[in-house]
């Protein structure tokens, strides 16, 4: 038996209920994990509250780091005991232990805890995708983050700085301004109290920035929109503060030539090879100090209420892990 986060009905954090859950044995393909650490994200809120609807009951979390404990018979690349890491579909990380699939799994190389494994899959293959992938950011560029103090946020401009590029933040209270400042922001705006389009503008020279990562959703888009060069690309990849009205394509894309995308992670990552290689690269820049890691704050698995509360509530500033 486990321990694990089960929903039987959408809604605010209520709806977490702890429940003693079977586990049994590994398909063949498969390999059953004793968790150490579980991500906290915000996509899970998304899950819990129907946003992005799941069949009910359901877990929840994408993302954990642990030992494993059983391997299916034609699992060839993981043995018992192995330090692995996931940040995937099927949806259940919030649990002691669980069964998934082998091909969404890591290694976790030495020199890299759970702790800090759990907190890196989700945030550190989200901005690795985002940079690299959906904009190939190259040094000389200047772009704009929104959320800048956040999880993603704060590896993505340090991520952006080991490769010679510029990155405006935007935050959402002064309190959050030195957070993105220390974590390598060339400029920091206040988006809640300073018109922030009209602030990129005014530090571009008018120019604009090439590129737009937007996990903020509906109180950012029209001003991100504004503040791009003409071909530049608006790159929304999250709902924070609610989802997108519908886009105006000729108005506000066409009139500049812009591109508009809405990447997920499990397009970009679609094999358990681009996996690897891209969880080695965050890996390797944490090992050789070109990101650094903290985290903020740990939870039971039996707080996890509490955890989603104080997520929503925007008090988190930096990666959150519960801890089984």
């Amino acid at each position: 038996m486990s321990k694990s986060i089960i929903i039987n009905k959408n809604g605010g954090p209520e709806v977490l209920e702890l429940h003693e859950v079977n586990i049994g044995s590994p398909g063949q393909n498969e390999i059953k994990v004793n968790n150490i650490a579980i991500g906290l994200n915000y996509i899970d809120t998304y899950h819990r509250s129907g946003l992005y609807p799941l069949t009910l009951p359901s877990g929840i979390g994408l993302e954990a780091a642990g030992k494993i404990d059983e391997v299916g018979k034609n699992v060839s690349e993981f043995n018992k005991g192995d330090n692995i890491a996931y940040a995937s579909m099927p949806i259940g990380a919030y649990s002691q232990k669980r069964i998934i699939p082998a091909k969404i799994a890591v290694k976790i190389p030495d020199g890299i805890s759970h702790k800090l494994a759990a907190t890196l899959m989700t945030k550190g293959l989200t901005t690795n995708y985002l940079l690299t992938k959906t904009y190939n950011l190259k040094a000389g560029e200047t772009v704009l983050f929104h959320a800048a103090a956040g999880g993603v946020g704060q590896i993505f401009a340090q991520w952006a700085n080991s490769i010679g590029a510029k990155v405006i933040g935007t935050v959402g209270s002064n309190e959050k301004i030195k957070i993105a400042k220390d974590n390598g922001y060339a400029h920091v705006i206040n988006y809640s109290k300073d018109d922030f389009a009209k602030e990129v503008m005014k530090y571009t020279n008018n120019e604009g920035v090439s590129a737009v990562f937007d996990g903020v959703g509906k109180n950012t888009f029209k001003g991100s929109i504004s503040c791009l060069k003409p071909r530049g690309m608006m790159i929304s990849f999250g709902n924070a503060s609610g989802p997108l009205d519908p886009v105006n394509v000729s108005k506000e894309i066409q009139s500049k030539s812009l591109y508009l995308t809405r990447p997920t992670i499990g397009h970009y990552f679609t094999n358990q090879k681009e996996l690897q290689k891209g969880a080695d690269e965050i890996f390797e820049k944490v090992k050789f100090g070109k990101i650094k890691v903290n985290i903020f704050n740990e939870y039971k698995l039996s707080e996890a209420k509490k955890a989603h509360q104080e997520l929503e509530a925007r008090k988190l500033t930096g990666p959150a892990i519960l801890v089984p």
